[in-house]
């Protein structure tokens, strides 16, 4: 790979291997006889919700990733120079470096530090992205914390393009859909709270818990978690076999050590997926399936950040995220324990039901006898809605008309890239149930990485 930069008049060339080059342009270049250009800044591009800017989802890196990978591959460029350029603002920069570095740890087998100090080199430099608030930033996460946090998905077995389905994910992340997305397959699903009823409420699809249960089936869910205030009657969930807890804190703010201990504890003792929701799904949420990253698979507070919002922009707001870096440190400890203790149990030939993938660790247990934990009794008072709008409501409004507005414009274009087509999706009336998406055609473009 060749980073290629260029700012103002001076060219700054790194030689990497093969015939790969990133560029940052001053404006847009056309491909010529020897090589061949592409620029993905309008076609990939970040939905804010107020002054966030990325990374980029999932989606768009798996898009990116099977649009270069098929490039590369091709037999009419391969004797054509590749040079993959970004022309925006700095935030299409730091976008353009974070996809093509990226790239270069999942396919080019480089560390997150050597793709690093390429793109750095010669003075280069990229704004940190920013939470998805309206005020100061109180928390940078830089380019490095994404690299190194797909790097640790791709060791723990949580990216794996060749089996990532992109239209679903793309399907399920609309708010009309159900707003969710996986943060760890097979392990936590992160999803916008579930309401009474299925309503448009200040401008957002509001879901009833039946339409998520077949869903939730599906997937081997058996948890769920409640972190907002009671919007509906956990026996709809609890009637229909699953396991249902509150751990109630206001939104916007972090958790006490007695929630996170408990939050913990269930999703260990978990049978099956757990499914964790707020308001939006976005802060509260992610910021406890950060605790339990933390502890189990030693991720950094960054690390945990950067990959929670890749696979669901907008995660973890505000002070939520310092609270997960002051909590780094003793979550690694307790992790440590946690391990140790394991360990002793298997030796001891005391197999307990431990979840599979912890590190290295993984125990199929036998005690069926496990007693459920007691139901956690309501926290919730008035304080919560004194003043109208939560941030969950602003957020989740926020995501339902963005969505809205950028639809038309993303199917126009997606159209003339030939991607895949949808049957249109509907709620059953009878039932209430999300329809899954249809695709009638495939991606021209999309090939399996090696």
């Amino acid at each position: 790979l060749v980073i290629f930069i260029v700012y103002q008049s001076a060219a700054q060339l790194l030689k990497w291997e093969d015939r790969l080059y990133f560029a940052i342009l001053k404006q847009k270049v056309k491909s010529i006889a020897d090589r061949h250009c592409f620029c993905v800044d309008e076609e990939l591009a970040y939905e804010n919700f107020y002054s966030d800017f990325g990374p980029l989802n999932l989606a768009m890196f798996y898009r990116f990733s099977c649009k270069l990978t098929k490039k590369r591959k091709s037999i009419t460029l391969s004797r054509k120079k590749i040079i993959f350029y970004t022309s925006g603002d700095q935030k299409k920069q730091v976008n353009a470096a974070y996809l093509i570095g990226s790239y270069a740890v999942m396919n080019l087998n480089m560390t997150p530090e050597e793709v690093h100090s390429l793109l750095v080199s010669r003075n280069s430099t990229y704004i940190p992205f920013r939470d998805a608030s309206f005020g100061t930033c109180m928390y940078n996460l830089n380019i490095l914390d994404c690299l190194r946090a797909v790097n640790k998905a791709l060791q723990y077995g949580w990216l794996d393009f060749s089996s990532f389905d992109v239209e679903e994910y793309e399907h399920y992340e609309r708010a009309e859909n159900g707003d969710l997305n996986w943060i760890i397959p097979g392990k936590f699903l992160a999803f916008s709270g579930p309401h009474p009823k299925s309503k448009i409420e200040n401008g957002y699809p509001l879901h009833a818990p039946e339409a998520y249960i077949p869903y939730f089936r599906k997937n081997n869910v058996t948890t769920i978690i409640r972190l907002n205030k009671k919007m509906y009657d956990a026996k709809r969930f609890t009637e229909t076999g699953f396991e249902h807890h509150d751990l109630f804190f206001v939104d916007g703010s972090t958790p006490n050590d007695s929630i996170v201990r408990k939050f913990l504890s269930i999703c260990e003792n978990a049978e099956g997926a757990v499914a964790v929701h707020c308001k939006a799904g976005l802060g509260r949420t992610g910021t406890l399936i950060g605790c339990y990253m933390m502890k189990h698979y030693r991720l950094t507070a960054a690390e945990a950040i950067a990959w929670i919002r890749i696979c669901r922009p907008g995660s973890i707001i505000g002070p939520q995220q310092n609270f997960v870096e002051e909590k780094q440190n003793s979550l690694w400890a307790d992790g440590d324990v946690f391990r140790e203790k394991v360990l002793r149990e298997r030796d001891n030939g005391k197999m307990t039901r431990i979840l599979s993938g912890v590190d290295d660790i993984t125990i199929n247990g036998c005690n069926k006898n496990k007693s459920p934990m007691k139901e956690e009794q309501e926290q919730y008072n008035d304080e919560e809605e004194r003043n109208g709008l939560t941030q969950g409501d602003k957020l989740r409004a926020l995501k339902s008309r963005r969505q809205a507005r950028s639809s038309s414009e993303v199917n126009i274009l997606w159209v003339k890239l030939h991607t895949p087509r949808r049957v249109p999706v509907e709620v059953k009336p009878e039932t209430g149930c999300l329809i899954s998406v249809s695709v009638v055609s495939k991606l021209p473009f999309v090939a399996k990485l090696a």
